[in-house]
């Protein structure tokens, strides 16, 4: 018994799960695989996953074979941690060097991690015997997320469309992206720290503000968690309201998602836009769709939101960068790990439970002045956001709200 698996036991035993995924961390790569099996397995009975124990059992008792190395490697990504899967997977790899499926299930593991950058340069490293599909394909993928501009456009011009129809989709995607990244290079951005310009490039959607604290302490325009305030939301509107300009969109209503959070800040934006609030309707066009945090709504209302109608624009106040929604906002107030609404409970104050119209008020007559921050932070003025929104406007607006997992390579420090 190694003192990594001692520490795992201990802590199941103890009853923190969480705790005892994290300690294995450090140890994911380093470890002897046979040691990293065994701990899996008691983390995987643990959890219930006896699917995974079972596998990571297999891997355990034979450390050298392909096959259980996969199968290990595999359900790690399955059951959501695939920083366990890089190690066994690339050791299944090295034994059988040639197999596709290896290769594939490796770079999902990296992706999963959000390590574009190895995932980039394992397919890279094949050289001109990389199959197109889905080899070519998701190296484009990690070179653009990995922000390696000048790979993914090389790549992807001398990748053929797809034989099976089931990567057209996927094809189409790309080519959105490719498409939002030259319009964001072209309006000066797309630097390491270009936040915006890369959130426009590989979500599509526009990003309102910046956080003013921390930029240049890991958080780079991101906030971790959020105790927000009605200047905030005030902030938010105001420049979605700027964004809607510059893009020259001229929405007829605020179309307001169900829910307290939903209904106070669409009543916000309706007052401080000059537009009539009404209930969501999927087929209303020339609508502005509000939301505070799209993570709180049932999928079937977030599937509605998938596909696009005609005029629409969905602006979400508080998008979570760690665990983002399943569609992707088109205008997102702001980026933050965790929010406390400013009418919630929050360990230091009970919820507030005035009326909806009261708390929307509250907002509206908000101090409509920028947070100053810590001082350390770039300046992100008004003509700036709106100078780039003009700039990418012609690819904005286009194709469905995928969601996108990955924070891309404007990286942020996160809690947890």
């Amino acid at each position: 018994m190694t003192q990594m698996t001692d520490d795992v036991r201990r802590l199941i035993k103890a009853g923190d799960l969480p705790g005892a995924v994290r300690s294995l961390r450090p140890h994911a790569e380093t470890a002897p695989l046979a040691d990293l099996a065994k701990a899996a397995k008691y983390l995987a009975e643990a959890a219930g996953f006896y699917d995974l124990a079972k596998a990571a059992k297999a891997a355990a008792k034979k450390p050298r074979s392909p096959q259980a190395l996969y199968d290990f490697g595999y359900g790690c990504v399955e059951r959501g941690i695939a920083f366990l899967a890089v190690a066994p997977l690339r050791q299944a790899l090295a034994l059988v060097p040639d197999s596709r499926r290896l290769l594939q299930e490796l770079v999902s593991a990296l992706e999963d991690e959000q390590r574009h950058g190895e995932a980039a340069a394992l397919l890279a490293g094949r050289g001109p015997g990389l199959a197109p599909w889905p080899e070519g394909y998701l190296l484009v993928h990690n070179a653009l997320f990995a922000g390696d501009l000048d790979t993914a456009r090389r790549t992807a011009a001398g990748l053929a469309d797809p034989e099976d129809p089931m990567w057209l989709g996927a094809r189409a995607r790309q080519r959105r992206i490719l498409s939002r990244a030259a319009l964001a290079e072209a309006a000066g951005g797309l630097g390491g720290q270009d936040l915006r310009g890369w959130h426009f490039a590989l979500t599509g959607g526009l990003l309102a503000t910046l956080s003013p604290y921390g930029f240049d302490a890991g958080m780079t325009g991101r906030y971790a968690y959020l105790g927000d305030d009605p200047a905030l939301c005030r902030r938010g509107i105001d420049r979605l309201g700027l964004v809607l300009d510059a893009a020259g969109r001229r929405p007829a209503s605020v179309s307001i998602l169900p829910g307290r959070a939903c209904t106070v800040i669409g009543l916000a934006a309706a007052e401080l836009l000059g537009l009539p609030a009404v209930p969501y309707d999927p087929a209303r066009p020339d609508t502005l769709v509000v939301a505070y945090d799209l993570n709180a709504h049932d999928p079937e209302l977030l599937f509605s939101l998938h596909e696009r109608t005609d005029g629409h624009v969905l602006y979400e106040h508080a998008t979570c960068w760690t665990d983002p929604p399943a569609v992707t906002a088109d205008v997102s107030g702001l980026l933050a790990q965790h929010t406390v609404a400013p009418w919630a409970e929050n360990g230091q104050r009970p919820a507030d439970t005035r009326p909806v119209e009261e708390i929307a008020r509250d907002i509206v007559t908000a101090d409509p002045a920028p947070d100053g921050g810590d001082g350390q932070t770039p300046a992100d003025p008004d003509e700036a956001l709106r100078g780039f929104t003009a700039a990418v406007a012609a690819g904005w607006l286009d194709g469905p709200r995928d969601r996108v997992r990955s924070c891309g390579p404007v990286r942020s420090s996160r809690f947890g």
